[in-house]
C-alpha cells in the first residue's frame, strides 16, 4: 500500500483539504508497523503462527477499510496506524513461517525470491495508484486491498497447516505476554521515529522534536531494564539481545539499511535537482540498481546453499556496498549520470546480497526456540536503520544546503526565501533566473555530497561490524 501513496497523497490531501499533511498517511503507518513489528515474535511464540498471521491480515483489512471510508485526514491517519498494526504482522509472521518451514541452507533463496515480489511492487505500486486515482479515485486504492486480505486470509486458514503451540486456555497464554515490555517498546519506537519526522520537517530546535528525542533512550531504557530484571517472559530475551553475533547481524542490518535507503532517497533528488531531471526520468535510473539488488539477493541465497557458509560472502557484500559509495560520490561530483547509475547498481549488489545473508547468520546464531524473536527483531533494526538513516542524511543536505545558499547568494534574505521554496517544490528551481538556478544547483550538488559523506560512515560501520559475526554451520 505504502507503495501506491506517492501517486494517490496529493488527491487525498486535495479532497480531504488537508494536501499540507499529505506526509502523516505514510508517518502513522509507518510509526505503528515499525513499533509492532518486534512484538510478533513472542506472540506468535504464545499463540502460534498461523493465529498471528490471521489477526494481521485481519487487522490490516480493518485499517484499509477504515482509509477508505475516512472523511478527514485525522481519521484517514488513525486508520493507517491500524492498518500498521496488520502490516508489521504480515512483513514478520511470514518470514519467521519461511524460518520454520525452509532448511537453513536454502532459506537465502527463498528470501531472493520474496525479494523479486517485492521489486515488483515497487515498480509498479506507484503507476498503480495513479491508474486508480484517475480512474476510480483514491478511495479504492485502500478498499480495494480489503477482498485481498480476504482472499490470503482464507487462503491461510485453510491451506496453512501447522500443529498449535499450546492446548492452554487463552487467558493462560495472554498472562504470558510482557504487557510492561511491549508498552515501553512502543512508546521508545514512536518516540524516535516522532522525534526524527518532526526534525526532518518542524527543525532540530522545536520543541516536539526535543521533547520526543529525549524520552526515546529514557524509553529504550527501561525497556532493557524490564527485559532483564522485570519480565517472566519477555519479548527480547537479554541472551539475544547481547549475544555478540547476533548482535552484531543487527548492527550490520542497522547501519547497512540506513546507509542503502539514505542513498535510495537523496538520489532521485539529486537527479531532479541538479540534473534537471523529471520525477519519472529520475526513477527509471533507480531501476537497474532495483535488478541489481534482487540478482545479488538470488545469488547470495544460492552461493550459501551452495557451500553451507555464509560469513564470507556476508563481508564481502558489506564490503561492496561500502566500497562503491566512494565512487557514486566521485559521479555525484562529476555529475556523471552513468557513473551514478553504476554506483547504484554496485551498492544495490552489496545490499541485496548482505540483507539476506545476515538474515541466515542471524538464524545460524539462534536457537531454535528463539528464531521468532530473531526474526522480528531485525525487521525492528532495519526500520530504525531506515528512519534515522534518512532523517540525518536529510539533517546534513539541508545544513549544507542553507550555508551554501548564504555564501553563493549576496543576499541573505534571497537565500532564506529560495532555501525555503526548493523545500517545498524542487519545481521552484526551473522558475529561477538562469544564474541563480545554476548557484542552486550547485549548492545541492555540495548538500548531496554532505549527505553522502555521513552515509559512507553508516556503511564503514556495517562493514567493520560484519567481522563480528560467527560463522555456523548449517544444520537446520
Amino acid at each position: 500500500m505504502h507503495l501506491i501513496l506517492p501517486a494517490v497523497g496529493i488527491g487525498i490531501g486535495n479532497e480531504l483539504n488537508a494536501l499540507n499533511n499529505t506526509s502523516w498517511i505514510a508517518t502513522a503507518y509507518f510509526l505503528t508497523l515499525t513499533s509492532f513489528q518486534p512484538l510478533y515474535g513472542k506472540l506468535s511464540d504464545i499463540f502460534g503462527r498461523k493465529p498471528c498471521l490471521l489477526f494481521a491480515y485481519t487487522i490490516f483489512a480493518l485499517g484499509c477499510l477504515g482509509c477508505g471510508l475516512a472523511q478527514s485526514m485525522v481519521q484517514l491517519c488513525a486508520a493507517r496506524a491500524v492498518a500498521g498494526i496488520g502490516g508489521g504482522g504480515m512483513n514478520a509472521v511470514v518470514s519467521i513461517l519461511l524460518s520454520d518451514l525452509v532448511p537453513l541452507r536454502e532459506r537465502g533463496m527463498w528470501q531472493g525470491c520474496i525479494n523479486i515480489l517485492w521489486a515488483a511492487g515497487t515498480s509498479t505500486g506507484a503507476p498503480l495508484g495513479g491508474l486508480l486515482a484517475d480512474s476510480v479515485g483514491w478511495r479504492w486504492s485502500f478498499l480495494g486491498q480489503v477482498p485481498l486480505c480476504f482472499v490470503a486470509f482464507i487462503a491461510v486458514y485453510f491451506v496453512l497447516d501447522l500443529p498449535p503451540v499450546s492446548h492452554d486456555h487463552w487467558l493462560t497464554k495472554v498472562r504470558q505476554i510482557d504487557f510492561l515490555g511491549a508498552f515501553t517498546l512502543v512508546i521508545a519506537v514512536v518516540a524516535l521515529l516522532a522525534g526524527l519526522d518532526s526534525g526532518s520537517n518542524l527543525g532540530w530546535s522545536h520543541i516536539i522534536t526535543i521533547v520526543a528525542l529525549s524520552l526515546a533512550p529514557v524509553f529504550f531504557g527501561l525497556f532493557l531494564f524490564v527485559e532483564m530484571k522485570v519480565a517472566s517472559n519477555p519479548f527480547a530475551p537479554g541472551h539475544i539481545i547481547f549475544d555478540r553475533s547476533l548482535f552484531a547481524c543487527y548492527l550490520v542490518n542497522f547501519f547497512g539499511v540506513a546507509g542503502q535507503m539514505a542513498i535510495l532517497f537523496f538520489m532521485p533528488l539529486f537527479f531532479q535537482a541538479v540534473q534537471g531531471l523529471t520525477a519519472t526520468q529520475s526513477g527509471a535510473l533507480l531501476v537497474p540498481g532495483m535488478i541489481a539488488g534482487v540478482i545479488a539477493s538470488l545469488l547470495g541465497g544460492w552461493i550459501i546453499k551452495r557451500t553451507e557458509k555464509f560469513y564470507a560472502i556476508t563481508v564481502s557484500a558489506y564490503a561492496l556496498l561500502f566500497v562503491a559509495a566512494l565512487p557514486l560520490g566521485l559521479s555525484v561530483w562529476f555529475r556523471s549520470t552513468t557513473g551514478e547509475v553504476v554506483g547504484l547498481v554496485a551498492t544495490s549488489l552489496g545490499a541485496g546480497c548482505g540483507i539476506t545473508t545476515t538474515l541466515v547468520g542471524l538464524l545460524a546464531n539462534a536457537a531454535v526456540e528463539d528464531t521468532a524473536v530473531v526474526v522480528a527483531c531485525s525487521y525492528l533494526f532495519r526500520s530504525l536503520g531506515s528512519s534515522i538513516g534518512i532523517s540525518t542524511g536529510s539533517a546534513v543536505l539541508q545544513q549544507v544546503l542553507r550555508t551554501q545558499l548564504a555564501s553563493r547568494l549576496p543576499n541573505g534574505d534571497e537565500a532564506r526565501e529560495i532555501e525555503e521554496n526548493v523545500r517545498q517544490s524542487l519545481d521552484y528551481i526551473k522558475e529561477l533566473p538562469p544564474h541563480l538556478a545554476a548557484q542552486v544547483r550547485s549548492s545541492y550538488q555540495v548538500a548531496t555530497l554532505g549527505a553522502l559523506a555521513l552515509i559512507t560512515i553508516y556503511l564503514a560501520v556495517s562493514f567493520l561490524t560484519a567481522f563480528w559475526i560467527k560463522e555456523r554451520p548449517l544444520k537446520r
